[in-house]
């Protein structure tokens, strides 16, 4: 993701179209993450998380691989999509796997660690990619930052993660899945988790993918510099995922998720109406630090709903994060070729407004 949100630009002009429209390669990826997500939370009652995550591995990197060899915005639109299907069964494994490994009390900062490890793509990565791109083109940010570095996770996955035993064995039959499933939707809280995740994900969307084409185009910022401001938007998450696990223990999962998601959305309405680069570049660095928080802490909250079926409540949530996702990548989109960056970010920034007040809807099982 971080390749073709810094090098939207760059892309359109190889195949002659524009960035609203390349955009949607993000938008059909989320599609078919959510429907990957689905039949992930009816696999995760049966197979062992770990080999799901693997497997999930496996397609991100057969999907860096053909990115860059894509020789039409077609051939590169269907190898992009198979990182939908990794996503979806990388994302909802990797936060199930931390209520196998860790106690109540420390599974806010392990997620917070996770969210850390999302945000060093971007951190690291992303003046690497710049580099890379201004030697041989936005292909080979594919071949030679993101095929190595799943490669690499593959490898760690494998050898680094102890193997877990199921402390009930559920055999593969239809009454399984749809338990998982019914138990999840008769859970009215579990559902405003998994829609106010939607939400933020189409809020974040609209910051990760659009606000470096916003920041070259509006302030005619080079992309080695844009790739500088990314990796500081990444630490500033980074830091937000990093004390948010202190948040958590001392006020709560909901208060810290509702509170964080909504200035997360003022921060996202505000960073395209601001009249200077200086002003605009507050916002957003604010939003990241502000996104760390919401993010790690709303999986928090997500993650202890339904206890027995965690493995399914993830893949739902990621299937709504996905769909989230396609939803702002969408509308940021239209918003483009309609109006402009500035109707983009208050359209960003309400949908993250709304999802803070599902998840005050929510409970926090945990607490109660």
């Amino acid at each position: 993701m971080t390749v073709i949100n810094l090098l939207l630009i760059d892309v359109g002009l190889t195949f002659g179209i524009s960035v609203g429209i390349t955009g949607q390669i993000l938008t059909f990826s989320s599609i078919v993450a959510v429907i990957s997500a689905l039949f992930m939370g009816a696999l995760s009652v049966r197979f062992k998380h770990k080999s799901l995550l693997l497997t999930g591995l496996v397609f991100i990197t057969i999907s860096a691989l053909g990115c860059s060899f894509a020789s039409s915005f077609s051939m590169l639109f269907i190898f992009y999509s198979m990182t939908g299907v990794g996503l979806a069964m990388v994302d909802p494994m990797t936060v199930t796997l931390v209520a196998e490994y860790f106690p109540l009390k420390n599974r806010a900062s392990a997620i917070g660690w996770l969210n850390v490890g999302a945000a060093l793509p971007y951190l690291i990565g992303a003046p690497v990619i710049g580099f890379i791109a201004g030697l041989g083109g936005w292909s080979w940010a594919f071949l030679g930052f993101v095929l190595p570095i799943g490669l690499l996770t593959l490898l760690l996955v494998s050898k680094g993660l102890p193997s877990t035993s199921r402390s009930r064995e559920l055999t593969m039959n239809k009454e399984n899945y749809l338990e998982a499933f019914k138990r999840f939707f008769s859970n009215r809280s579990a559902t405003a988790c998994v829609v106010g995740a939607a939400l933020l994900n189409a809020g974040m969307t609209t910051l990760l993918l659009y606000n470096s084409s916003f920041i070259r185009e509006r302030f005619l910022v080079s992309t080695g510099l844009v790739s500088i401001i990314f990796s500081g938007v990444a630490l500033c998450y980074t830091f937000g995922s990093l004390v948010c696990g202190r948040f958590v223990n001392r006020f709560g999962r909901k208060p810290s998720t509702v509170l964080s998601t909504f200035l997360f959305g003022i921060f996202i309405a505000s960073y395209t109406n601001l009249p200077n680069l200086w002003l605009s570049l507050t916002a957003i660095f604010l939003g990241g630090l502000i996104g760390g928080i919401s993010f790690t802490a709303s999986y928090s909250l997500t993650l202890e709903q339904v206890p027995r079926f965690r493995g399914t409540v993830m893949s739902i949530n990621s299937a709504a994060a996905s769909l989230g996702s396609a939803i702002g990548a969408a509308m940021g989109g239209l918003a483009l070729l309609l109006y402009d960056y500035e109707f983009l970010g208050i359209a960003g920034g309400a949908m993250a407004l709304v999802a803070a007040i599902f998840f005050l809807l929510a409970i926090d099982p945990a607490k109660t």
